[in-house]
């Protein structure tokens, strides 16, 4: 008995200990880390963890543009690789829409159209989009525009908007979903994201080359929100979400309840139909029912690789070349996508748990490629 007391008592105090220096260098971020993630029973972020964060709400309009139902509608079942993939890897929803129709759909583990989920990264595209808008409504000159007119720290800096869409920004920044010591976790579980954020430095040369880094469209959400004097979720609101009749309002994760920043590098909360019209949108160029929302030049080269080196990424979209064929797609930490091929007028929506066992070996996981080949299987078309 004795022994037990002993341990407890050293135990509580090396708890207290840890915790307490955790909080002298400013590292206490981690303790809503642990509290989020490991005392809910998981070991990363995710899809339905909106209830543990402040949000603010994207407001849809009074007029849904709904979905037309494809005449073939849900007559061919899911192929057997991609039913055992869906349960294998936790998707909650698999939806394949063909000339503009809903023509498969469905859902697992409890979910269903309307429920929502996290984007996690999938939001880096919408944040990209609204930039496009912003320098269309003349808040921004154009992808040109230096960094520094909206943040004078950055001064030294030559990085411009467009090389923070486009992933060429240079600052110091480590792309970690496993450290909880890395900036990426801080950005995500920290209560002042802005101040995070702004003592990132750029380290190197911008504009040159690729280098995925949530850092870069976080800081672009702050300079859109700088430019229009709007919230992210109020300009995402009126310039996407009510011009595209989504059928439900949606949620955009903050930092906290007193700062109020958006999380532009991900987390925003929606359903399979309604990622969807983003997809559709840049499929058809910025049009929307005849209606120009966003300027196709922006939109064409947004979904064109910047940089031939490294050609799998425009602005704010990811851009995969598989057999013959150049899909554009978002993008989210656990297999959340929105792949889209505009020849074929295909789009196909996974969100999900998680990504196949591949996804830290190369580009594109091998998720990506099943969903697309079994989803054309399904369409009974070649992607040859």
């Amino acid at each position: 008995m004795k022994f037990i007391k002993k341990f407890l008592k050293w135990f509580s105090i090396t708890i207290l200990t840890l915790v307490l220096l955790l909080y002298v260098f400013d590292y206490d971020y981690i303790l809503k880390g642990v509290r989020v993630v490991y005392f809910t029973g998981h070991n990363t972020a995710f899809i339905d963890d909106f209830p543990y964060f402040e949000n603010d709400t994207i407001q849809k309009g009074t007029k849904t543009d709904a979905w037309a139902i494809h005449k073939n509608y849900n007559t061919v079942d899911a192929t057997s690789a991609l039913e055992t993939s869906n349960l294998d890897w936790g998707t909650v929803a698999y939806l394949i829409i063909k000339n503009d129709s809903i023509w498969f759909e469905k859902y697992y583990d409890g979910f269903d159209e309307n429920s929502k989920t996290n984007s996690f990264s999938m939001a880096k595209s919408y944040v990209s989009g609204l930039l496009g808008k912003a320098i269309m409504d003349g808040h921004i000159k154009s992808l040109d525009q230096p960094l520094s007119d909206f943040y004078p720290e950055y001064s030294y800096a030559k990085t411009t908007v467009g090389d923070l869409a486009s992933m060429a920004s240079g600052l110091d920044w480590v792309e970690s979903y496993t450290s909880p010591f890395s900036v990426t976790a801080r950005a995500n579980y920290d209560d002042d994201l802005a101040e995070t954020i702004l003592n990132q430095k750029v380290v190197k040369t911008p504009g040159v080359e690729y280098e995925y880094l949530s850092g870069s469209t976080q800081l672009l959400g702050m300079v859109i929100e700088k430019a229009t004097g709007k919230t992210l979720s109020n300009y995402l609101s009126e310039s996407f979400w009510k011009p595209l009749g989504s059928k439900d309002n949606a949620i955009w994760q903050l930092d906290d309840e007193d700062h109020r920043l958006a999380k532009a590098f991900c987390c925003i909360g929606s359903n399979a139909k309604d990622f969807a019209r983003f997809g559709k949108l840049y499929k058809d160029f910025g049009k929307w029912n005849g209606q120009q929302v966003l300027d196709s030049s922006f939109v064409a080269k947004s979904i064109t690789p910047r940089f031939p080196a490294n050609p799998v990424y425009g602005y704010g979209f990811w851009i995969y070349d598989y057999k013959g064929k150049e899909f554009f797609m978002m993008r989210g930490h656990l297999g959340q996508y929105v792949i889209v091929q505009p020849e074929d007028n295909v789009i196909i929506v996974r969100l999900g748990h998680r990504k196949s066992p591949d996804n830290n070996t190369h580009v594109f996981s091998n998720d990506i490629s099943l969903y697309i080949d079994e989803g054309y299987n399904m369409l009974g078309q070649s992607l040859n």
